[in-house]
């Protein structure tokens, strides 16, 4: 059956090519089985609401195992001057006839379908996302409970300006991770509504049940307002902008260490099978990988700039540039963030921080500054006279190219003050209150409580589509029985 009946000519091939794509023989299985999976449950709920006979059903249930079975060699080379969907859908009306082929898209349309194989690619994509993110969280918590005792300097302007240690700052990139993690799992409750059964863009007056379908397709609810379902992919769009804050998390990340790792600062080194060299300078270790890292971020920024940018001034009903040129700027987008983040797994856990030069930074570049401020302080020196006098004294040390400060301040100006705490790391374990790396403790087990409720959420979502999985199974196995007990 070709045509539309209201339409006889079709696109040219490429045009066609520009308008429906071009599948990879991987894309074109994964397409289709998600493809398959809607219309099992499609068909399901048609023969339990008594809308299409049982005996039909069961027929294109066969048909439609047989294919997926055989990963759709039938439908290899076939055209598709209309789309895969139409194409696939004209097969099994060539092979079972019109009268059972052609009761497949009963109370349904392409919007509606492809909103809800969207939401289902996406939903793929958020959990193998949130794995390997949640992962990078676990490496970060666990590199940081290593380093807690390794000192060294927090620049602030790239001047040095407080003793931390590299532990402490890994706890910090954990706790913005652990946020992005958790604003990725918040966008993906817009996934939560199927779509399917909102039909072309109001409905149907067929009496299908979305419930039904939303279950055996693992969603919580079927649509609660079609127009909205079939005009909107907002959800995606949430999706990216959380995505690309873990990026833009890893790029600054990425970016200190790069900075790190120079023959300058040598505060970090990586290991060989994560540095590159160079094909003209023999002496070169290249830590490429962050650059790859810090790319990235833009790749997603600009996916959802350009989503958005597609998406804006758009009619809000089902249209193309939405459901497929602005969803076509978003898959690249959540590639990239992938990336990063595989990346950033092996970078944060392969760097190795060089402790004695970290120490010799925090020693020699005046850190103790401030802590030697809040001593005056202690002693009854108004705030902004100790900040005065201590940076009168760096002045003059730097001047006379020393680091001692007792000796360039006014006489007896640390007189009765406790100064047995200068060793770097007894500064650092002082520092805890307003969450600083005194308080590490603290911090690292509210970090690890979110670590494991971000794997948790992951288990839950895995074991809910299982089920699903599991009931569209046997929802199908029943029907087929059913018909076979009639047949009998």
């Amino acid at each position: 059956m070709s045509g539309t009946g209201r339409l006889a000519g079709q696109l040219g091939r490429r045009s066609q090519r520009v308008v429906y794509g071009e599948f990879s023989a991987a894309q074109f299985e994964a397409e289709l089985d998600l493809m398959v999976r809607v219309d099992r449950a499609h068909l399901v709920m048609l023969a339990e609401r008594g809308i299409i006979a049982g005996d039909l059903a069961a027929t294109l249930l066969r048909c439609i195992d047989e294919l997926a079975s055989d990963r759709y060699r039938a439908l290899a080379g076939r055209p598709a001057p209309r789309g895969l969907y139409l194409m696939y859908e004209s097969y099994l009306i060539e092979r079972l006839g019109a009268d059972v082929g052609g009761v497949l898209h009963t109370g349904r349309s392409r919007n509606d379908l492809k909103a809800t194989i969207t939401s289902m690619r996406l939903r793929d994509r958020v959990l193998r996302l949130s794995e390997e993110a949640v992962r990078l969280e676990g490496v970060l918590l666990a590199r940081a409970r290593a380093h807690r005792d390794v000192v060294m300097p927090v620049h602030t302007h790239f001047q040095a300006a407080m003793p931390i240690t590299y532990g402490y700052y890994l706890l910090g990139v954990a706790e913005a991770v652990g946020r992005d993690v958790t604003a990725l799992h918040a966008a993906a409750g817009g996934l939560e509504t199927c779509p399917l059964g909102a039909g072309a863009v109001a409905g149907t007056d067929l009496p299908i049940d979305t419930g039904r379908t939303a279950r055996l397709l693992g969603f919580a609810t079927g649509p609660r307002h079609a127009l909205d379902a079939v005009a909107s992919r907002d959800a995606l769009l949430r999706i990216l902008a959380a995505a690309a804050g873990l990026s833009v998390t890893l790029s600054r990340l990425a970016t200190d260490l790069q900075l790190w790792s120079t023959e300058e600062f040598g505060f970090v080194t990586f290991p060989d099978r994560l540095v590159g060299g160079s094909s003209a300078m023999p002496q070169k270790r290249n830590a490429f990988l962050l650059e790859h890292v810090k790319a990235k971020a833009g790749v997603s920024v600009g996916a959802w700039t350009a989503m958005a940018a597609v998406t804006k001034s758009a009619p809000f009903t089902n249209s193309i540039e939405v459901g497929t040129e602005a969803v076509g700027c978003g898959w690249p987008g959540l590639d990239a963030v992938e990336d990063a983040v595989l990346l950033g797994q092996v970078l944060v856990s392969g760097a190795r921080p060089v402790g004695h030069r970290m120490r010799d930074r925090v020693e020699n570049g005046f850190t103790a500054a401030t802590w030697l401020a809040n001593r005056l302080v202690s002693s009854g020196v108004p705030f902004r006279s100790a900040h005065h006098m201590v940076g009168d004294a760096v002045r003059r040390a730097v001047a006379a190219g020393s680091t001692d400060l007792a000796k360039f301040g006014p006489p007896g100006w640390l007189d009765g003050l406790d100064l047995t705490s200068l060793d770097p790391a007894e500064i650092v374990a002082g520092q805890r209150h307003g969450g600083g790396p005194g308080d590490f403790t603290t911090v690292a087990e509210s970090a690890a409580d979110r670590w494991l409720a971000h794997r948790r959420w992951h288990v839950e979502q895995l074991d809910d589509l299982a089920r699903a999985e599991a009931a569209l199974r046997e929802a199908v196995r029943a029907r087929l029985g059913e018909c076979a007990e009639v047949r009998s």
